[in-house]
């Protein structure tokens, strides 16, 4: 298991459909990821935890990562959220 904290950036300054995007990226991945913030923990594969999640510009958000490539997961998801 893997765990990396990020400030997210302004997401929607620099991407036209950034939580559709987060979605596919951790699509792509075979590890299981989430999302983590205070008290939610939203699995990074759902388009409506996502959506429900919303992450926005200053939040500091864990990605949790477990499986054959936590690595490529965590480093895809932190480069994306940080703009």
């Amino acid at each position: 298991m893997l765990v990396k904290n990020v400030i997210v950036g302004d997401l929607d300054r620099k991407y036209d459909h950034p939580l559709a995007e987060i979605v596919n990226i951790a699509s792509q991945c075979e590890s299981h990821i989430t999302l983590e913030y205070e008290n939610y923990h939203i699995n990074a594969k759902s388009i409506m935890g996502i959506i429900a999640f919303n992450p926005t510009a200053g939040m500091d958000v864990a990605i949790r990562a477990d499986g054959s490539d936590e690595e490529t997961a965590v480093e895809q998801l932190e480069t994306f959220l940080k703009c």
